[in-house]
Formats: structure tokens, C-alpha cells, sequence
């Protein structure tokens, strides 16, 4: 069973930068993708940011393009998002999630494990 624990959410204003990071205990973490969503209040989850289990493959949202990175260290076994150029409508509880295959995905439903979240505020 793999544990996933988020970290680095909190307030910042509109056009600052966050990072977040996510610590995965239990199975071999460095063989899985990992994957970024968030859900604001009185919306559906959406993704983020994906990674495959290397850091070769990535996807981004459209709307986060240019201006967030996901990246991973295996070594540390944690996957990190980066986030520039933040906006008030991307206050949201941000999950890290994970799956038991090596490869990129964009569907919650294609992930096996979450974290509980980490709150994301960009105040205007």
C-alpha cells in the first residue's frame, strides 16, 4: 500500500509562485506515474499536471501550460508542482495521486492512491 503525503500549500497572492511537493511511502514509488489534480469548491476534480515513472512524459492542463512543471526525484520519492503566475480562480484543494502503471494519465478514475490534499488560496 503507498501512502501519499502533500505539502506546500497555503496563501498567496495573485501572480505569485507556490510549490508543492508529495511524499510517497510504502511501494516502490520510482515505477509509478504520478499525477497532480484540483477541486475548487462546488466544481469537479480536474487534473493538473501527469508524469510518467521516469520524468520523460509529461501533461499539462491548457490552462497551466507554460506556467506549471511537474517534475519528480525518484531518489527522495517525491513528485513536485511547481506553480508561477498563480490566479484567484485557481484556489483549490490540490491532490497528489498515483497509479500502479508506469505510464501518463489524465482520468482520476485511472489513479489508485491519493493523498488528503493540501489547500491552495491565491488571494486577488
Amino acid at each position: 500500500q503507498v501512502q501519499l503525503v502533500e505539502s506546500g500549500g497555503g496563501l498567496v497572492q495573485a501572480g505569485g509562485p507556490l510549490r508543492l511537493s508529495c511524499v510517497a511511502s510504502g511501494r516502490t514509488f520510482n515505477s509509478y506515474a504520478m499525477g497532480w489534480f484540483r477541486q475548487a469548491p462546488g466544481k469537479e476534480r480536474e487534473v493538473v499536471a501527469a508524469i510518467n515513472w521516469n520524468g520523460a512524459s509529461t501533461y499539462y492542463a491548457d490552462s497551466v501550460k507554460g506556467r506549471f512543471t511537474i517534475s519528480r526525484d525518484n531518489g527522495k520519492n517525491t513528485v513536485y508542482l511547481q506553480m508561477n503566475s498563480l490566479k484567484p480562480e485557481e484556489t483549490a484543494v490540490y491532490y497528489c495521486a498515483g497509479r500502479y502503471r508506469s505510464t501518463v494519465a489524465t482520468l482520476g478514475t485511472e489513479y489508485n492512491y491519493w493523498g488528503q490534499g493540501t489547500q491552495v488560496t491565491v488571494s486577488s
